[in-house]
């Protein structure tokens, strides 16, 4: 019988194309797969992957669907939060944890189905780090679906961590440092969005980085 599969993604994330073609390949799998871009669209089913999910989803959202999981970037318990590649990558990390893990009440507190890891080789900047962690992510959620008997999760262990929301100022960059020094922060910057910058002279500039 089809499982009814609904990949949550609530927000304008860079991971929407990613969806989509997460959605298809659960498709061609033979299961019943849709994308919900809100909870009031997500219906009652089997399983429920959110991902780049923005929003805290309620206990009786959770209760449609018999399973829900989420992918996030760390070694968990270590890690929970925000934009976990974001700051492990400007930190000098190119080796990035990876956790299927259930969603529960607590924000990334669920128990670990499965942990993998993006490897980075160090020179990719933000488009590549989102291909690589999309690919990554993709194939967690279609080994759950794939494994006969995929583990029921073990529960995280250990002192957590929090990573806090970025903000602007995470953006900014010391001109007394040199390019060297600061281009895992230039990584991971937005050249659209969030381009990193600098103040001098009574000015601020900002910095877009390109790989020729």
């Amino acid at each position: 019988m089809n499982r009814i599969v609904s990949v949550v993604v609530d927000n304008d994330s860079w991971f929407l194309p990613h969806a989509h073609r997460l959605v298809a390949d659960i498709c061609a799998d033979g299961d019943d797969a849709r994308l919900c871009r809100a909870h009031a669209d997500i219906p009652e089913g089997d399983i429920a992957f959110y991902l780049s999910c923005i929003r805290i989803t309620p206990p009786e959202v959770l209760g449609r669907n018999k399973v829900n999981l989420v992918v996030h970037a760390s070694d968990l318990p270590k890690g929970r939060g925000f934009s976990p590649v974001a700051w492990q990558v400007a930190q000098g990390c190119n080796d990035i944890p990876l956790c299927l893990l259930h969603a529960v009440d607590g924000v990334d507190a669920g128990p670990v189905v499965y942990r993998d890891h993006i490897h980075l080789e160090g020179h990719e900047l933000l488009d590549e780090i989102h291909v690589r962690q999309a690919e990554a992510v993709n194939a967690l959620c279609l080994r759950y679906l794939r494994d006969p008997e995929p583990p029921p999760g073990t529960p995280q262990s250990g002192e957590p961590s929090v990573f806090p929301r970025r903000t602007r100022r995470d953006d900014e960059l010391d001109v007394e440092q040199s390019l060297a020094a600061l281009f895992d922060r230039l990584r991971v910057a937005d050249n659209d969005k969030f381009p990193a910058y600098f103040r001098l002279h009574g000015h601020t500039y900002l910095l877009r980085i390109t790989k020729e």
